[in-house]
Parts: C-alpha cells; sequence; structure tokens
C-alpha cells in the first residue's frame, strides 16, 4: 500500500530473523511489533478513508488534502514513537529485554540448576513476587522525588509571577493616582483663570 510504504520505520533494526541457530531477542521482537502496530495503523486511516472524511475539500483541492495527510501520518509516526522511545527510556527496557535475554541463555547453558517449589505457595510466590516489588517501589520512590522538585521549581515560578503581577498592579495604581492629581491640578487650575478673567 503507498501510504504504509512512504512511512519510515520505527527501528534502526533490520526485521529480517538472525541465523537460524539463534533465536531473535526479545529487544529485535519488540521494534518488529511497534512497526507491525504502526503499519496496521497507517493501513486502518488510509489516504481513501481520510478523503471521505474531507470530501467537499478533497474535490477542491485533491493535492492539498493530499498533502494535509502526508503531513499528518507524518507527524502521527513521529508522535508515537517518540512516545514509546520515552517509555523505552524510562522503563530502561532495552537493558531489561537484553537482561532476560542472557538470563534465558544462562538458564539454557545451566540445565542442572533448576527451582523447585518449597511446597508452601505463599512462599514461592513471595520469593518471585518481593524483589520485583521493591523495584517498583524504588523506581515509584524516584519518580515522585522528580515530580515534587519539577512542582517545587513550578511553584517557584508561579510565585515569581504573581509578584510580578502585584508590582505591576501597584505601579498602574501609582499612576493612576498621579494622573487623576495631575487632573485635578488642571481642573483646578482651569477654574482659577476662569475667575481671573472675569475679574
Amino acid at each position: 500500500m503507498e501510504e504504509a510504504e512512504a512511512v519510515p520505520s520505527t527501528s534502526g533494526q533490520s526485521s529480517e530473523q538472525p541465523g537460524a541457530a539463534d533465536a531473535p531477542g526479545r529487544l529485535l521482537i519488540f521494534n518488529t511489533l511497534v512497526d507491525k502496530f504502526l503499519e496496521g495503523l497507517v493501513e486502518a486511516g488510509s489516504y481513501q478513508r481520510f478523503a471521505r472524511c474531507y470530501k467537499k475539500f478533497y474535490k477542491l483541492q485533491p493535492e492539498l488534502t493530499r498533502g494535509i495527510y502526508d503531513q499528518f501520518v507524518a507527524q502521527l509516526h513521529s508522535s508515537i514513537k517518540a512516545e514509546i522511545q520515552e517509555i523505552k527510556e524510562e522503563g530502561n527496557l532495552e537493558a531489561l529485554l537484553d537482561s532476560l535475554d542472557k538470563m534465558e541463555k544462562d538458564a539454557a547453558n545451566a540445565a542442572d540448576i533448576q527451582w523447585r517449589p518449597s511446597g508452601v505457595p505463599e512462599e514461592d510466590l513471595r520469593a518471585h513476587l518481593v524483589p520485583y516489588l521493591l523495584q517498583q517501589r524504588e523506581y515509584l520512590r524516584k519518580l515522585v522525588k522528580e515530580r515534587e522538585q519539577e512542582n517545587a521549581k513550578l511553584a517557584q515560578s508561579v510565585l515569581a509571577g504573581r509578584r510580578k503581577v502585584e508590582e505591576m498592579q501597584q505601579e498602574i495604581q501609582r499612576r493612576q493616582q498621579a494622573w487623576q492629581k495631575l487632573s485635578q491640578s488642571q481642573r483646578e487650575m482651569i477654574l482659577s483663570i476662569q475667575k481671573i478673567e472675569k475679574v
């Protein structure tokens, strides 16, 4: 399809699978899934559908409609890619997927060491969940600390803005009072001149 061909790939890696002996890594699988998702998204929002939604505009300006569509698709593509990249960076996803691949290879090489349940499901579940939950708690604490720092900076900028607004209001009041005094002086001067002229 024309629209799908115009859209760049979401990852720098080839979607071809490595040698027959090697299974594809989790990161490669993830990137391939993202590519497929974006291709499906572009196909679902094809140019024909876009043109049907804006039929009158398309009849008047078909070239401009095409340009708007291409720009929309490119913008959507880049924003989704940026969002996914941000999620990957925040969750340290690439390192985690690589470490999972390494753990899988290590487990395959050490076939003699196998986990056996203790016979108490609660203890087994706790042994598996506690490290993960501790790691998540640490990550959330770090996230909260970062957000608190950002909020503190924003609060300072808001207070600075309020102070500036108050200073401007005071300056406006000072100028208004000065203007009123000047107007009063002018009126008094005009009245005194009129009195002198009458005399």
